[in-house]
This record gives structure tokens, C-alpha cells and sequence, in this order.
């Protein structure tokens, strides 16, 4: 009840300023509420850089899980969807004939709909006949558990520590990079992510490599058809040579 003695708690304690801030504003309800007066203090904060794995390491995590989970971990990882917004979803938001889920926003995020690489949505048909139920998905909770087991045995067999430093919710984070990579289009990126503003998106953005160690798969097209099909699979132009049109797509 004593409001300075709670600002000198809150300011001396070990917890981040952003904490401090949830603190903060959790108490000046309660002073509201009670009558007391309070000036609330700020604490200054940074976002911290988000953690962008590689699809070597998200590759190697996945395929050490089962092929259940390793549905879910590929829609996060092409969608950007989060745990909860997923387990959220009903079966009748994915139209199975064009391979599109929609999905409804959490947590601040917009809605949008998804269409799917024909492998996972193939793995997402075969994971509904499975499981029947209106809302398939489990609880963010346990999908976080089979991403920690998973983890540990993609470390072990691939004798790589550094997958075990990978938090499940960093598939979003790895979704935005791959979608920047294919479509460099911050708008684009910002959309795909399902963010309301523009900040957001621009601090994911500066955790992006553009340089280092970047592999492509290339192709080669003459006719037209040749070149709508690669479009169509992502693949942007690199250069033209005697009537040789070369296209690339990150791998």
C-alpha cells in the first residue's frame, strides 16, 4: 500500500525493464483501484534481436520428430503461424482441393490465408484424416514439448550443441526470413507476418543475413511456359543469355 516503497522494489529488482514495465503498469491499476497516489516510473528497453535459424537446423529438428508434429513444425516454419493461433484453427479453415488454411490472428496479428507448398499441404490432408476432431491441433504447450525432444535428438545424431539453443517460436522468425529471401518486399514480408505496423516488421528485417554464405537452386527456361512454371514455384531472374533465361530461388 505504500507506493514508494514499490517503486524502489521494482527499480532495484534484477528483473528486464520490460518486466519492470509490466510491473509498473500492473500496480498503477491497483493504485487506481485503491486511491493511492503514484507516478509511475519508465524504464527504457530494447527489443532484442530476433534469433533466425537456418534451414539446415530447422530441417534437422523436424526430421528428428514424428511425422505428426513434423506437420505442425512445417506449417509454422512456411506460415509464420504461432502455437496458439494454430491450436485455434478449425479443420474447416483449410480448403483441402487448393491447399489454402486461413488463419485467424493472435496476440495483435492481423488474418490471412495461406496457401501451401503441395508437400505440406499434402502432410497437412493426411494429418486431418488422422485426426478427425473440429480443432486437431494440441495446445501450444505440448508442441513446445516435442520441439525440445526434438531438438535433443537432432543435437545428438547430428553432434551439433547449437540446435539445442532453438526455440520452437523462432520458426516464425525463420518463416519471415525465407519469405524475404524468395520476395525481398518489406510490405510483403510485414503481410506475410501478419504485423499491424511497419516497426515491427523493420525490426525482423534487421536481424536478416543478405550476405555470407547463401545458396541457390538455379533453372533455366526458354518458352514461356517454361518461365510461368518457375514463377509460379517462386524462382526470380537472374540474367538472360542468348535467349537462355537463368532463374534462382534461395535454398
Amino acid at each position: 500500500m505504500n507506493p514508494d516503497d514499490v517503486k524502489k522494489a521494482i527499480g532495484y529488482s534484477k528483473l528486464t525493464n520490460s518486466s519492470k514495465c509490466s510491473f509498473a503498469l500492473a500496480y498503477e491499476w491497483f493504485t487506481k483501484a485503491n486511491g493511492l497516489k503514484w507516478e509511475k516510473p519508465r524504464f527504457k528497453w530494447n527489443l532484442t534481436t530476433p534469433i533466425i535459424p537456418t534451414t539446415d537446423q530447422v530441417n534437422k529438428i523436424i526430421s528428428a520428430t514424428t511425422l505428426r508434429f513434423a506437420t505442425i513444425f512445417k506449417l509454422m516454419a512456411e506460415t509464420g503461424v504461432e502455437g496458439e493461433e494454430l491450436h485455434q484453427t478449425h479443420r474447416n479453415q483449410f480448403e483441402q482441393t487448393q491447399g489454402i488454411i486461413s488463419i485467424k490472428g493472435l496476440k495483435g496479428h492481423g488474418s490471412a490465408n495461406y496457401k501451401l507448398k503441395p508437400p505440406t499441404a499434402e502432410m497437412l490432408r493426411e494429418y486431418l484424416a488422422k485426426n478427425p476432431t473440429d480443432y486437431p491441433f494440441p495446445r501450444p504447450y505440448v508442441m513446445s514439448v516435442m520441439w525440445r525432444r526434438a531438438r535433443e535428438t537432432a543435437s545428438k545424431n547430428n553432434n551439433d550443441p547449437c540446435l539445442r539453443t532453438i526455440p520452437m517460436k523462432n520458426l516464425r522468425n525463420y518463416s519471415g526470413a525465407q519469405f524475404w529471401y524468395s520476395f525481398p518486399d518489406p510490405i510483403g514480408v510485414m503481410r506475410h507476418l501478419r504485423h499491424k505496423r511497419m516497426e515491427t516488421t523493420m525490426h525482423y528485417l534487421r536481424a536478416i543475413t543478405l550476405d555470407g554464405d547463401v545458396q541457390y537452386d538455379c533453372k533455366t527456361a526458354k518458352t514461356p511456359e517454361e518461365i510461368q512454371k518457375l514463377i509460379e514455384l517462386g524462382y526470380t531472374k537472374a540474367d538472360e543469355i542468348d535467349g537462355i533465361h537463368f532463374y534462382k530461388k534461395r535454398k
